[in-house]
């Protein structure tokens, strides 16, 4: 296990409820560090319909999932907050009044007064594809997810699924890999047009192949990968050589490990107060659609709203010493300072 990370509040979820809470905090004078099992920020904006337009943010007509990210990453600039992507929260334990200690998946420890659960309906975990006894090699030779791209140098991968998370691993790969097969069921892609250019090119010179099928079984012992087989379209089988099974069948949400942190749950939602929404631990918070309370709206915009006052009770558990002035950044120096205002 790692050394503690030390912050004054530890978000969980880096959608846009997370960031703006980045924000409303770093006002408020307290650092924030951001977990999130994505391997990029935006949460489900970002990540499920990135060019979906959104119409009811405050003074923005329109934009799209991906804007309001980018928007947002600019916004919390001025703070510097620090992202641990591709991780998931799995343990939470209470080491003060209120202090806590928290665990990653990656065996990362986080040390903070403050927990603000941002993480929308619960965690992204991946869809496993309809293979028989694929849980067998889950971990050691099919992985969902890329952590450490170094893990997979010199291995013989067979990458599944027609979306940009397997066309840009299939690119990102490649140059360390032994060799790279792409399975798709069809040969239409739904991933950037450039990147499936970039991959049709390495078809034709030769240095990876495309494949148009499905895998209807694996082959290997203990839990190593020796090969899989592959239906076509046209019913054909074929057997396709590799030691390393990269799926890529989209995401799901589930609570996952926030049910073991201790909570008072509801409906599978953390119910909290609404003069700051705080849950059923001191020092806990949860913003945005994983929180539920008399009147909730899962909209963007309430969320945001959420975490202006979360940022106002945490200060207390931050600052237990000192007064809370508050102050419009419209008219205050010092927050416009702190912004980086001229």
């Amino acid at each position: 296990m790692s050394e503690a990370i030390k912050t004054d509040v530890l978000i969980i979820g880096a959608g846009p409820c997370g960031l703006f809470a980045v924000f409303e905090l770093g006002l408020l004078d307290m650092k924030a560090h951001l977990v999130d099992i994505l391997d990029k920020v935006g949460g489900q904006c970002a990540e499920l319909y990135p060019e979906k337009p959104i119409y009811d943010i405050p003074g923005i007509p329109f934009v799209t999932g991906q804007g309001l990210t980018d928007a947002l990453m600019e916004q919390v600039k001025p703070f510097h907050p620090t992202f641990h992507l591709g991780e998931m929260v799995e343990k939470v334990e209470k080491i003060g009044d209120p202090a806590f200690r928290v665990i990653t998946d990656a065996g990362k420890v986080f040390e903070c007064k403050v927990i603000a659960i941002a993480a929308g309906g619960g965690s992204f975990q991946p869809k496993r594809p309809p293979v028989p006894g694929i849980e067998a090699y889950e971990g050691s030779s099919v992985f969902y997810s890329v952590r450490k791209m170094e893990q997979f140098r010199d291995k013989d991968i067979l990458i599944v699924g027609g979306g940009d998370s397997a066309l840009d691993w299939t690119l990102n790969l490649h140059p360390i890999a032994k060799r790279i097969t792409l399975l798709h069921r069809r040969d239409d892609f739904r991933a950037a047009p450039h990147s499936v250019e970039q991959m049709r090119a390495l078809v034709a010179a030769g240095k990876m192949q495309l494949k148009i099928g499905q895998v209807t079984a694996l082959q290997g012992e203990a839990g190593r990968l020796a090969g899989a087989t592959v239906k076509g379209n046209d019913n054909s089988v074929e057997q396709i050589a590799c030691d390393t099974m990269l799926p890529f069948f989209g995401l799901t949400m589930k609570l996952g490990p926030v049910a073991d942190w201790g909570l008072e749950l509801e409906n599978n939602l953390i119910p909290v107060e609404t003069s700051a929404f705080e849950t059923s631990v001191p020092g806990i918070f949860a913003i945005g659609d994983i929180n539920t309370y008399p009147g909730k709206l899962k909209l963007i915009l309430c969320g945001f709203h959420e975490g202006a006052l979360m940022a106002q009770k945490a200060h207390r558990y931050v600052y237990p010493d000192k007064r809370l002035v508050f102050q419009y950044t419209t008219s205050s120096s010092s927050l416009q300072k702190k912004l980086g205002v001229s």
